[in-house]
């Protein structure tokens, strides 16, 4: 996992999100990057365009990034106290969000115990 602490929040990402990431153009990156510390910064407060809650997701939210005409979407969910627990992520081909994405990032939220 990677670790991301600064500010007020604690950002952690599975091996799998890193991994997702790291495929990614480092302008990407750099963008996502800065989308994470703005989780840090502002934890549940981050709003959209940046962060949003994803309807009936058992409080699973998304982080919004875009550059260029690519889309990026890495879902995640408060864990404990200060902690953000980063999922998965993918890159958005449609309008609509993708249903497997968010049922996987459930499942990998279930696997957290407080």
């Amino acid at each position: 996992m990677w670790y991301i602490d600064k500010m007020n929040y604690q950002v952690e990402l599975t091996t799998e999100v890193s991994d997702f990431i790291l495929s990614l153009p480092v302008k990407f990156q750099a963008k996502i990057q800065r989308t994470i510390n703005l989780l840090c910064e502002f934890g549940y407060s981050l709003p959209e365009p940046h962060s949003k809650k994803i309807k009936n997701a058992d409080h699973i939210f998304e982080l919004r990034i875009k550059l260029g005409s690519d889309i990026c979407r890495l879902f995640y969910f408060h864990w404990k106290g200060t902690i953000y627990v980063i999922t998965s992520g993918y890159i958005k081909k449609t309008n609509k969000l993708d249903k497997q994405q968010i049922e996987k990032a459930v499942k990998i939220k279930n696997l957290f115990k407080d």
